[in-house]
């Protein structure tokens, strides 16, 4: 077989595959990317209700209204048990009225974008309260809904910018790494190339951190465990890759790389929140590293390691997947094997 595939065909028929195959690649890459960000809206997003009244009623039946399957409440009996929920990441925010007037408890470091749409969401409930009261004959003083931070972002980083956009080059990177294990470490024993991952990852991992909190401020809580979270995420990722390029040589980096850069990525929710993307990939991203790993860092970060059993659990998976394939693939016909002439070393 020809090192080139095309090389076989005339050059005619080469520049007609390029002309074709090249933009849709193109296109297919832009629509990854820029969908779920243009059809970003709220979809079962799990939002708290304190007190069963007659007012919240309203509320969650006016919100109904206006976002159908928008929102999935969650009833509390106390301002405090909606904030433990928060917490937990149980739900992203909580709505409170009392005879004091209108809360919006709401969590910017689970997602700034949600946070935003609370604070409108609480301003749309006070909008309407001052309307029934002024209908009733009450006061005419426009109500204000009281907006509380339960669980804010760095104040280095009070939009989240840097956790979201260092998802990409992350990725990126993980990617190189398993190419550069492949091309520079003997693949047999395979234990070697599962050192070399398990290593570049950990340093690579800690490098990460110490940019992302040391000079941008992004990561000042739990620096254990948010150290943890890059590196496992990373290792996911490169392990992933490798195994894939043990199994089925050349054709595994670009099916990682595809799966890893423009399907887990764009539709982790990293920069927004999985339960406002498109419903026919929200739950995709949460079963990809990147996803699995942006939330599991802000859980980790944030919220003492609440909600962070499922993302765990799949970084887990793809980390057993890739060092087993690296294992299996070096064992298996020398056809699969990155580099069979390095084997006997």
């Amino acid at each position: 077989m020809p090192a080139n595939p095309l090389a076989a065909h005339p050059p005619w028929r080469q520049l007609l595959v390029l002309v074709v195959a090249l933009p849709v690649v193109v296109t297919a890459a832009i629509m990854a990317f820029a969908w779920p960000s243009g059809r970003l809206q709220p979809r079962d997003l799990p939002v708290g209700i304190v007190g069963a009244t007659p007012a919240t009623q309203q509320v969650v039946a006016g919100l109904a209204k206006a976002r159908p399957d928008g929102f999935d409440f969650h009833l509390y009996a106390s301002a405090a048990s909606a904030r433990a929920a928060i917490h937990h990441r149980d739900v992203y925010g909580a709505i409170v009225m009392d005879p004091r007037g209108i809360t919006v408890l709401e969590a910017s470091a689970a997602s700034n974008t949600v946070a935003q749409l609370l604070t409108g969401v609480g301003d749309q409930v006070a909008t309407s309260e001052t309307r029934q009261a002024a209908a009733a004959g009450g006061t005419s003083a426009a109500l204000r809904a009281t907006i509380v931070d339960v669980v804010p972002s760095s104040k280095d980083d009070p939009r989240g910018a840097v956790m979201s956009s260092a998802l990409l080059p992350l990725t990126i990177c993980s990617i190189i790494i398993a190419s550069a294990v492949a091309v520079l470490v003997a693949v047999k024993p395979a234990w070697r190339q599962l050192v070399a991952l398990t290593s570049v990852a950990a340093v690579a991992g800690a490098g990460v951190y110490l940019i992302a909190q040391t000079w941008l401020g992004a990561l000042p809580h739990q620096p254990w465990q948010s150290w943890g979270s890059i590196t496992l995420t990373m290792l996911a990722i490169s392990s992933a890759t490798a195994g894939l390029c043990a199994l089925i040589g050349t054709a595994g980096l670009a099916l990682s790389a595809g799966l890893m850069v423009f399907v887990g990525n764009p539709f982790s929710g990293a920069t927004s929140a999985p339960e406002l993307l498109p419903d026919a990939v929200h739950h995709l991203g949460q079963w990809l590293p990147p996803g699995a790993g942006a939330n599991l860092l802000r859980s980790s970060a944030y919220f003492d390691g609440n909600g962070a059993a499922g993302p765990l659990t799949v970084i887990l998976l793809w980390i057993a997947f890739g060092l087993g394939a690296v294992v299996v693939g070096h064992h298996t016909s020398p056809r699969f094997a990155a580099h069979p002439e390095r084997g006997d070393r």
